[in-house]
């Protein structure tokens, strides 16, 4: 068997592998397809049924021609090829995905062309590439056992004489293995006398298959290859050479052009040219582009390509096979420099179409059958769903996804290159006659919509030509014509018995010889080559602008791949935040999904590898261009820039592949006689004949120089591998790890095609579920480290590592990962989102069982405690968030209500709660799930649910923050002092609430609202309570509380005001500890309150895990209490302490400016907050102050500025200032004017309401440090301070000048609720 060695030595090298043929085994006969019988038994797992009846016994409702039968693999040369372990069952399962299908003489026998693919554990390629066409059946045997079934099928359907039709399950029909998509015209074309099969009187036909299968995608070669081999069967003269000739020199004597170079081989009749890329271009992509972009338009492919890069599940869907592998293989060669890495079936037999069920992102392609409504097709999943139906050019997206940068301009760039080769952006029907919905519009196939229509081979190449906008408007005329044309259809017929071809039809379409002697097919190749590299350029210069640094943020950890491989999983292997902050403000919501894809890692995960072994293929080609690019410093000045910049090497890249096509650089050994036995393997037109295998199954022998070339380059390549397997660690342990390091979906790849048993598909389940787990212990992980890392930072540890945009990508991620959980193993669909489908369910119950039973509270009732007076507790129930949701007109559809739903219980701290208390229901989870389920595996959901209550410990605002226009209901409470008999008042009091989104408006508050409540000693204690609904206000900021000053008790104590969002849940609390009053206090008959979010209660917060510290203020300081406030009296801050406080405040507003604008929370608390700037200089002002209280009458820092603004009024008026300085003058000026608009403000607000005013309007105005020196010269400063004051102290009020001029740095812009009324 030496020559079997010599020829799998030079495997890697040669063009094809295998040569394969599929059809019917005359021995065994006719065998039912054992896929179709375990498709069955699937099937009525799913549907509740017993499976084992379902699957027992023949199906005799269908006519025996539209039955599946089980084809077989005849023969395959070699026998076995080392480096391609021939896998035969795959082979048959994609070669005949339907099985045997039988015809008679009535029916359609139009050869079909199409292509398929086996992804191989470690992730590489092999393509098959199949011409199937219809042999008579000459075996009496077959003939009289389908006679046989025939009968059987009358007798058990009398009335069935023409076909029946399959009124089966929806999946049933979508799966039935019919070769209906074949014969599209069957239905219409049988009569009652046709649509059966009589032996004495019909002709039966049988399906046959010829497969190459090779390692690279030379569609084109193969295409040509196969149909000539055909065209060499049924021509009415034997071929030149025996069959095997050409079969032997394709296996074994035309090798794999090399990188950059094209190679000639011959075929039976006319030689074929292949070319492949060199190392610097785009890598191979034989499938043609512009069909692709024909199909769908570009506007949908760009929305496809989008869905692909964000690992979302795709479904193709085509009567077509050969459109499905176009189309599957179009879009992940786009994807260039990045790779799909999740499962990739772009055929999906009908036997794995459980494997719809798969929780995690595929792309899949499956075969419609003719007349299958799209609307009747149910799907497991459709939450994260992108359905893409080809043959009706449109796709259904999921919800609520980023859209790709710079989109319109890509679509225009797009655009241009399609128009520029005669092809419409919009995609849909081709522009000559042929009918829209032509079955096959591949090369080599025909429209069998009208089987009157058929037209000669070189007529359907003029319709491609046509279809690209080839043919002028008189050309298209004699083409149309000539398509209908009757005399045409005989001579055509003719023509195909005596095997000649109507080549000088090619003449139609203008190009006899095209020009340098080319045909019009190897015109229409070329063509498509260089629309194909030109699509692609303009892809891959997406991403190499996108991308131009990412070198700059990969991270580098590892001393050496092993300890890279062992520590994969807890490495940082790229710096996300820093590579966002980097970007485009338009580019981010896609680029921050992008970055948490699996392709992204494994692209970045290659590139950390490259330092320690050689650069895998795409990523060198991605990386020499941006050094190109860098050569030429493209990116350096439109850094940051999110202009849109076109591809400049469109021309250049079309030339090389003309180039290569032009000049050809090898020419393969031709075609020869081989040493065969004479007489075996006769002619006999139209069957294909046994071949001689003892000649194929062995190579040529060593002698031509190009197997010695590849056989020394092979035992380089072999002592190459030993070095480094001795130098690296064992390869076993290495792949191992790496197959570890991958995360999910990389080992899934494709599912197995060569044993599909139950118990194969429970441990695939099995995968899914282990899979799922990790997912979710990852993503949590993620998302708690990333959450901690922001706190921390508050809290004053380090840098902040996350963004508002990357939070909300996260909590996306995490919505879908609980979709892909819901929808595993579901015993029937209902709706598009499993989750919302669920919750339904459980609402349809609970309800049922609270209107039997008297009403119970259904979620733990929480004590009030002293903090939470006047809130009743809320309770925590499933099914109250549910209507919450429910009620929000804006959410249309159940994937945006499921959504919406675990925002808003992740933002309650409840996700996890709520989660287990659905799935406590057993005997409904039960119901809707089989017994593989996810949630059926009762040890891994108890840890998913673990993993989800690890979420409680940070605060998210996911929900407020995302459903900004939705009505909110609130609930304000304003509690009175207690210790004071004047609690209440008689005036009217009203409320205004401010958020981070808007305010709620002036409340008027009735004063019947009394609530009296017990604390926990029985104390009763009475306060104002007021429910009001608005327009979400976010995250709450200011309260404005005040009251009309009328009765006998106008005047009012009050100690704070709790205002609580109703759906959330979320308390504020707003300080006051002051009065409301003419003639007490400040004379304030109105205050701005600045509230914080209030902690909840220990014992409220009971079962919800615990929580982080609060993040506005560090845990060290101490609450700064206001001089003038109740509690503030005795409380004397030292001058060190009130500098140091100074210092704290503008610190706090510096940080604020220096977060990404969506981060910043609120500017308001810094200002007047507990601890904020005006508070702080209050102190300073105060330190010193003579504020004895004067006949009772207390006197205010405001009344110092009142002073020293008359003051200076008066000596202005006198002539005393006119010699000042002009902008001293100036200034003075200014600070008259606020504060006369500050004193002639129509509100009601104190004393020191007005000096909180003037501080704020000064910091936004950056007026402060003119303003301080003027009050410092000013004589009254004598009459009002003491010596020791700071006021009086030159240095220390220099050195707050200082302080305070870091903040002209930044735009203060004020809350409307503070300058309300203010005319300036």
């Amino acid at each position: 068997m030496s020559g079997t060695n010599a020829a799998s030595g030079a495997a890697p090298c040669r063009f094809a592998h295998y040569f394969v043929i599929c059809g019917i085994d005359t021995e065994t006969g006719l065998e039912p397809d054992e896929l179709a019988a375990l498709y069955q038994w699937l099937e009525a797992d799913r549907q509740g049924r017993d499976p084992d009846t379902a699957a027992a016994g023949e199906n005799f409702e269908q006519s025996p021609l539209k039955r599946t039968f089980k084809s077989k693999v005849l023969a395959h040369y070699p026998e076995n090829v080392e480096w391609n372990p021939f896998d035969q069952d795959a082979v048959n399962m994609l070669c005949m995905p339907k099985g045997l299908s039988f015809r008679t003489q009535a029916d359609s026998r139009e050869p079909q062309f199409h292509s398929f693919l086996i992804t191989r554990e470690d992730g590489s390629r092999t393509y098959g590439f199949v011409h199937t066409f219809y042999e008579e059946v000459t075996s009496p045997q077959i003939c009289s056992a389908m006679q046989t079934l025939y009968q059987m099928h009358q007798a058990e359907n009398p009335s069935s004489a023409t076909p029946s039709s399959s009124s089966s399950s929806s999946m049933d029909s979508l799966a039935s293995s019919l070769d209906e998509a074949d014969s599209p015209s069957s239905s219409s074309c049988r009569s009652a006398a046709c649509g059966g099969y009589d032996a004495s009187r019909d002709t039966l036909y049988v399906s046959k298959a010829l497969c190459l299968i090779t390692p690279m995608p030379f569609m084109h070669g193969c295409l040509r290859f196969l149909s000539q081999m055909h065209r060499a069967v049924t021509a009415a003269s034997p071929p030149p050479l025996p069959l095997e000739s050409y079969v032997h020199n394709i296996l074994y004597e035309v090798p794999l052009p090399p990188p950059g170079r094209s190679l000639k081989f011959h075929g039976v009749y006319e030689p074929i040219v292949c070319q492949r890329p060199g190392p610097g271009e785009l890598p191979l992509a034989d499938f043609p582009l512009g069909q692709t972009f024909t199909l769908l338009g570009v506007e949908n492919l760009v929305q496809l390509f989008n869905c692909t890069l964000l690992e979302m599940q795709i479904l193709l869907y085509s009567q077509d096979y050969q459109r499905l592998m176009t189309v599957a293989e179009g879009i992940t060669t786009l994807l260039f420099p990045f790779q799909w890495q999740h499962v990739y079936v772009p055929i999906l037999p009908a036997s794995l179409l459980h494997f719809l069920d798969a929780p995690v992102p595929y792309l899949m392609g499956l075969q419609s059958k003719e007349g299958t409504d799209r609307s009747k097709l149910e799907l497991p999943q459709e939450a994260n769903l992108c359905f893409v139906d080809i043959d009706n050019h449109c796709i259904e997206l999921p919800e609520d996804f980023p859209q790709f940068p710079n989109k319109p301009e890509f679509i225009q760039e797009l655009s241009e290159v399609l128009l520029r080769y005669g092809i419409s952006p919009v995609g849909g029907a081709p522009p000559t006659s042929v009918p829209t919905s032509s079955t096959t519009t591949t090369p080599g196939s025909v429209s069998t919509r009208h089987p009157g229509l058929k037209s000669q081979q070189a007529l359907r190449e003029l319709e491609d030509d046509g279809r690209n906008g080839n043919l002028g408007g008189e050309q298209l005329a004699v083409l149309e014509l000539l398509q209908g044309n009757a005399t045409l259809e005989r001579l055509q017929a003719l023509a195909k018995r005596t095997g000649v071809r109507v080549e000088a039809l090619r003449g139609v379409g203008g190009e006899g010889e095209a020009q340098g002697g080319r045909t019009a097919v190897e015109e229409e190749e070329l063509r498509n080559a260089k629309l194909n590299v030109q699509l692609r350029e303009v892809f891959a210069s997406r991403f190499t602008t996108m991308f131009a640094d990412y070198e700059a943020f990969v991270i580098q950890s590892a001393p050496d791949l092993e300890s890279w491989l062992t520590n994969r999983e807890q490495m940082h292997n790229f710096d996300k935040a820093s590579f966002l902050s980097d970007q485009p403000e338009p580019y981010l919501p896609f680029l921050s999904h992008f970055i948490e894809t699996q392709m992204f890692a494994t692209f970045i995960d290659n590139k950390i590898m490259s330092q320690w072994e050689e650069k895998e293929p795409l990523l060198r080609v991605f990386d020499g261009r941006i050094d190109k690019a860098r050569l030429y410093n493209v990116r350096a000045p439109s850094l940051r820039s999110s202009n849109y910049q076109r591809c400049t090497i469109l021309k250049e890249s079309a030339q090389a592949i003309e180039q290569r096509l032009m000049k050809i650089d090898h020419t393969a050994i031709h075609p020869h006689l081989l040493d065969m036995k004479i007489g075996q393997g006769k002619y006999e037109q139209g069957f294909f004949p046994k071949l001689q295998s003892d000649v194929l199954s062995v190579g040529p022998t060593n002698n031509n120089r190009w197997s010695n070339r590849t056989a020394t380059a092979q035992r380089r390549k072999d002592r190459h591998r030993q070095q480094t397997e001795h130098l690296t660690l064992d390869n076993d342990l290495k792949e191992k790890y790496m197959q570890e390091a991958r995360s999910l979906g990389k080992n899934l790849r494709q599912p197995k095609l060569s044993d599909l048993s139950p118990a194969v598909i429970a441990q695939t389940n099995w995968k899914f579920v282990e899979g799922l787990l990790k997912e979710c212990r990852m993503k949590t992980k993620r998302m708690l480290v990333e959450k901690m890392g922001r706190e921390a930072v508050e809290l004053g540890h380090g840098e902040a590592n996350i963004t508002g945009l990357e939070e909300n990508t996260l909590i996306a991620s995490l919505c879908d990962l609980l979709e892909r959980i819901w929808s595993h193993g579901l015993q029937v669909k209902q709706g598009k989102s499993a989750l919302w489908s669920h919750l339904l369910h459980y609402q349809a119950r609970e309800e049922k069982l609270e209107q039997q039973e008297s009403p119970v509270s259904n979620g733990p009732e929480r004590r009030k405690s002293e903090s939470s007076i006047g809130m009743p507790s809320l309770r925590a129930s499933v099914i109250q968030d549910m209507r919450h949701i429910q009620s929000m007109g804006e959410i249309k559809t159940d994937v945006g209500r499921a959504r919406a739903w675990i925002r808003l219980s992740l933002e309650k701290k409840l996700l996890s709660q709520h989660l287990k208390q659905l799935l406590s229901r057993q005997a409904l989870t039960k119901k809707l799930y089989k017994r593989y389920a996810f949630l059926r595996c009762e040890e891994e959901k108890e840890q998913f649910l673990f993993h989800l209550l690890s979420l409680n410990t940070v605060d998210y605002f996911c929900f407020t923050s995302v459903f900004t226009t939705i009505m909110i209901p609130y609930r304000a409470v304003i509690i009175p002092i207690k210790k004071l008999s004047n609690a209440m008042t008689t005036s009217n009091p009203w409320v205004c609430v401010s958020g981070e989104l808007g305010d709620s408006g002036v409340r008027q508050i009735t004063k019947n609202v009394l609530e009296m409540t017990f604390d926990s000693a029985f104390r009763p204690h009475t306060h104002i309570v007021a429910m009001f609904k608005c327009q979400n206000l976010g995250k709450l900021t200011t309260v404005q509380l005040g009251h009309d000053n009328s009765g006998l008790l106008a005047k009012w104590l009050v100690d704070c005001v709790m205002v609580r969002n109703e759906i959330t849940g979320h308390t504020y609390k707003f300080p006051c500890g002051r009065w409301l009053g003419k003639g007490v206090d400040d004379g304030s008959l109105e205050r701005v309150l600045i509230g914080e979010l209030a902690l909840p209660n220990a014992d409220e917060d009971s079962g919800r895990g615990c929580r982080t510290p609060d993040m506005q203020h560090s845990p060290g300081q101490t609450r700064r209490v206001s001089i003038t406030s109740m509690g503030g009296r005795g409380y004397k801050p030292t001058s060190a302490q009130i500098q140091e406080a100074i210092g704290e405040a503008v610190n706090s507003i510096c940080k604020h400016f220096h977060k990404p604008e969506k981060e910043r929370g609120s500017l308001t608390i810094l200002l007047c907050g507990e601890v904020g700037l005006v508070g702080a200089l209050e102190q300073f002002f105060h330190n010193g102050f003579k504020s004895a209280r004067l006949f009772q009458k207390t006197v205010f820092v405001w009344d110092f500025v009142e002073k020293a603004v008359a003051y200076m009024e008066s000596a202005d008026q006198m002539g005393d200032m006119q010699e000042t300085a002009e902008p001293l003058g100036l200034t003075c000026v200014s600070l008259c004017h606020y504060v006369s608009a500050i004193n002639s403000s129509p509100r009601n607000i104190g004393k020191d309401g007005k000096f909180q005013l003037l501080v704020c309007l000064g910091a936004r105005d950056r007026l402060l440090i003119q303003w301080l020196p003027l009050l410092v010269e000013c004589p009254v400063i004598q009459r009002m301070y003491e010596e020791s004051a700071l006021l009086r102290d030159r240095t220390t009020v220099n050195a707050l000048i200082a302080v305070l001029q870091t903040l002209h740095d930044f735009p203060i812009t004020l809350e409307a609720s503070l300058v309300k009324g203010i005319d300036l």
